[in-house]
């Protein structure tokens, strides 16, 4: 599958959310918000990188990631999510392009390093790991994983962009 990866246009804003309600749509863990926050991320200012995948001129796959707020202050931190990809296409490594890009960008633009709130299994792959000196409250530890650049994880609490409470 020859899969393009670019940066969302503002065209792309309509097919971002039709592709992510479709890919949220079944999953039990989901409260189906994830196009409202990208949404949201958008109308605040605050996609620091954002990629959709493409296929045959179609949007099939789509990465945000946006700053987090530490409570030691520390800059330079950021969140992973949401990712999605088209019912029809998962299972083909597309998320798994779309997230290695994105990592790659974040690295190449002196961040300190990347958090995402996901499963285990999945995202360790990509480097994430839990870790105990980086924490979100009300999160079940091993959910809630880190992935350094520079080795250095500070102590504290992060707290995701208040775009991710958007409801509508």
């Amino acid at each position: 599958m020859n899969i393009c990866i670019r940066d969302e246009q503002p065209h792309d804003a309509v097919h971002i959310e039709s592709l992510t309600k479709a890919a949220f749509a079944e999953v039990t863990h989901s409260d189906q918000c994830e196009h409202f926050i990208i949404r949201a991320l958008r109308r605040a200012n605050a996609l620091t990188i954002s990629l959709v995948a493409e296929y045959e001129g179609a949007v099939v796959g789509y990465v945000a990631i946006s700053p987090v707020v530490l409570s030691d202050n520390q800059q330079g931190w950021f969140g992973l999510g949401p990712v999605a990809v088209s019912p029809a296409q998962q299972g083909q490594g597309i998320g798994s392009q779309l997230i290695n890009k994105a990592l790659e960008m974040l690295k190449h633009s002196q961040a300190k390093g990347c958090v995402v709130l996901g499963e285990p299994a999945y995202y360790s792959r990509f480097g994430f790991a839990a870790n105990e000196k980086l924490v979100m409250a009300g999160v079940p530890p091993e959910y809630f994983q880190v992935c350094a650049f520079n080795q250095d994880v500070p102590t504290a609490s992060v707290t995701y962009h208040n775009a991710f409470g958007a409801t509508s």
